[in-house]
């Protein structure tokens, strides 16, 4: 099939590499313009826009498709099907119209469990034990598409969201190629998604990120894991911010919530329940360091918390 592959950032390559290697053709690839990054905040192309440029496939950028010259190149490549992982745009009427076979989402969830922007930092956040990837044709609402195919993988019980979410985009990469495939052998059935066990995952700041040690010490490890690599994790100690790596719950249970205990080799904090070890730490305008190091930096006072 001719196809127009529309993505943005890295977890869409391994997707669009692997209909590169396919029997379909990529006749152009959509994404978002380049946005500020780095410290000198330059535009820069996205991860998507960057490999078709290195590969020479042409590339269409748009935040949006409602404007009618945005759409208007889609139109020129007349796609049989497009593609989607990760765009970051909703898609209007008169786009959705335009290829035979529809726009074919790859989301990383179990739908209708966490339709929207963040399924995988939702899912480790609300303690599931699995998760997976689902195929389906983009229709006006929210990730609410007929679904074509799906696969199931557990969730490590370590796993954070940026670790889970790259199994994901090389799985969800097969699955997206094994969806196009069927379509066009005419094999493909979609179903429409139940009524029944619909959750929303919007997406996560860094506000939803901050640390409440009242909590306890799984809801904090999984919290935390969730917000690995991004936003982050975070408290606050002496009015400055510390960034959180993964912890460990342990089974020390006299220290009050936020309290920090600092031995030579490690420094546990207490919760509403046992005490969490920290992992890495990152204090403002510092580099990552262990926990230990970081407190024999800081010397902490014995009745010093977390806030």
């Amino acid at each position: 099939m001719r196809l127009v592959f529309a993505g943005t950032p890295e977890v869409a390559l391994p997707s669009l590499d692997a209909l590169i290697a396919s029997t379909h053709e990529v006749a152009a690839v959509l994404t978002r313009p380049p946005a500020p990054a780095g410290r000198g905040r330059a535009p820069r192309p996205s991860p998507v826009h960057q490999r078709a440029d290195d590969l020479g496939i042409p590339v269409v950028t748009a935040a949006s498709l409602r404007d009618p010259a945005a759409l208007a190149p889609i139109v020129d490549i007349a796609p049989d099907c497009c593609p989607v992982v990760a765009y970051g745009a909703l898609l209007p009427p008169s786009a959705l119209v335009i290829p035979e076979h529809g726009w074919i989402n790859l989301h990383f969830s179990l739908l209708p469990r966490w339709r929207g922007a963040a399924p995988v930092q939702h899912a480790i956040r609300a303690g599931d034990v699995d998760t997976g990837t689902t195929t389906f044709r983009i229709d006006e609402g929210l990730d609410t598409g007929p679904i074509l195919r799906q696969e199931s993988t557990p969730i490590g019980e370590q796993e954070t969201s940026g670790e889970l979410l790259a199994r994901l985009a090389v799985s969800g990469a097969a699955l997206l190629l094994a969806t196009l495939d069927a379509l066009e052998a005419g094999t493909a059935h979609a179903t429409p998604q139940p009524s029944e066990g619909v959750t929303v995952a919007p997406r996560i700041d860094v506000d939803d990120a901050r640390v409440d040690w009242s909590e306890s010490a799984s809801d904090i490890d999984r919290l935390i894991r969730s917000c690995t690599p991004a936003p982050g994790a975070w408290t606050t100690l002496r009015e400055s911010r510390v960034r959180l790596g993964p912890v460990q719950v342990t089974d020390v249970e006299d220290l009050g919530a936020g309290e920090l205990r600092a031995g030579k080799r490690e420094v546990l904090v207490g919760t509403r329940s046992a005490a969490v070890r920290l992992g890495e730490v990152v204090a403002e305008g510092k580099r990552p360091m262990s926990a230990a190091d970081w407190a024999r930096g800081l010397r902490l006072d014995e009745a010093e918390a977390f806030a």
